[in-house]
């Protein structure tokens, strides 16, 4: 039996609500029922790109809409909770971009507004091949004991240029990469180690925009984990995440290239497969909204647990 496509309501169209919205046009398990951004222009534009659908200024078109079936959020997260809260209570199912929300209380209200049913949160690197592979090789006890995780991020420019246009992702209230950036590898370490309780976390400022340069020294199942990361740093952007055991360690870097060292030495890891992507993701989503929630589709427990730590930074 065919199963009909799931009518999808889009919220926020900057850089990650376009990106969604041309991967989900192209997806089999959805249709694009209406797609919303609060500014004319955008929602002008995309029109003339995208005559087949449906687009307007208007929230009211998706949240709680008879003919939208789940939607997915991509505004700022203090706006989140305003959002998710109505949509699933209305039925809708939702597919959120991290992080959670900011604040504690809105975050109670998501979590609680979620009970039962289809929600999750857009972490890259949920079901990257590179995440499965580290995953597994823990389990087979390839990698020995787990001594230690180590975190840097460093960005020349911040934030990064697609990003330029949405000024509150340089702002202390919502934005910063500790949010933006860190909370991908945050989730990676709790999935993989376990969860991350702060012992150290520090940031620093320069004037009013978001943090210049991040710290901290957290535990994860009593595995040491730090992180350090720096904006206005002269170099390449730097994304590196490095899993110390005592018979293997893994390094991961630019999200998706995996190496491996059982001695002194680093050895690419050849991924076979599909790497993981935004298209895959939606096709986790669609598996939950139809009942099957799979555990490479991050949850809304799991993002409250990095949405503390996170915050922890900001406090």
């Amino acid at each position: 039996m065919t199963t009909a496509p799931l009518r999808l309501g889009i919220v926020g169209l900057g850089a990650m609500g376009r990106h969604l919205l041309t991967t989900a046009l192209e997806h089999p398990e959805f249709v694009v029922a209406h797609a919303v951004d609060l500014s004319p222009s955008t929602v002008a534009a995309l029109q003339k790109e995208h005559p087949g659908v449906s687009f307007s200024t208007s929230t009211a078109d998706v949240i709680g809409a008879e003919d939208v079936d789940a939607v997915y959020i991509a505004t700022p997260p203090a706006t989140h909770a305003a959002l998710v809260v109505p949509a699933l209570d209305a039925g809708q199912a939702v597919f959120c971009e991290k992080p959670l929300a900011v604040s504690d209380a809105d975050a109670a209200a998501m979590i609680k507004a979620a009970e039962g049913k289809a929600a999750a949160v857009n972490f890259s690197l949920s079901d990257r091949q590179s995440t499965r592979y580290v995953e597994q090789a823990i389990a087979d006890g390839r990698v020995g004991d787990v001594l230690g995780v180590e975190i840097r991020l460093t960005f020349p420019v911040w934030p990064r240029a697609f990003q330029a246009d949405a000024t509150w992702v340089a702002g202390r209230e919502q934005g910063g990469f500790v949010r933006e950036v860190f909370s991908h590898f945050a989730y990676l370490t709790d999935r993989l180690v376990g969860p991350l309780e702060p012992v150290h976390v520090e940031l620093e400022h320069r004037g009013e925009a978001s943090e210049a340069a991040a710290y901290g020294l957290m535990r994860a199942a009593q595995v040491p984990v730090q992180l350090t990361g720096i904006a206005g740093a002269a170099g390449p952007e730097t994304y590196e995440w490095v899993l110390h055991g005592t018979k293997e360690s893994y390094r991961l870097t630019a999200w998706r290239d995996l190496f491996v060292a059982e001695g002194k030495d680093w050895r690419p890891v050849e991924l076979t497969g599909e790497l993981g992507s935004e298209a895959t993701r939606l096709t986790l989503f669609a598996q939950a909204v139809r009942g099957d929630h799979s555990p490479d589709l991050a949850d809304f427990a799991a993002a409250e647990r990095v949405r503390q730590v996170v915050e922890a930074f900001h406090r």
